[in-house]
């Protein structure tokens, strides 16, 4: 059984905001680490992606929800700390 996660381990999005559930694995089960947005089919969406730059895309993410910019950073520092970018 997979451990569920509170967050998306690359993006840091609230798993309960996922709308979908979860990413699907390559065999279409659920993901319980990746949100449907980070990851599809087994891969990972913009696979060659840093973590810098997911916290940029996150941040302009953020911005058009109306999220004021002077916060962003707040919700986006633990990013390099997810299981995704961890090497």
């Amino acid at each position: 059984m997979e451990k569920m996660y509170k967050f998306c381990q690359s993006c840091g999005m609230p798993m309960k905001k996922d709308e979908k559930g979860g990413g699907t694995a390559a065999d279409g089960s659920k993901s319980q680490k990746f949100c449907s947005f980070c990851y599809q089919d087994g891969k990972f969406f913009r696979p060659d992606f840093t973590a810098k730059q997911m916290q940029e895309l996150v941040k302009g993410k953020m911005k058009e929800m109306g999220i004021p910019g002077f916060l962003t950073p707040f919700f986006t520092y633990g990013i390099p700390k997810l299981e995704r970018w961890r090497s």
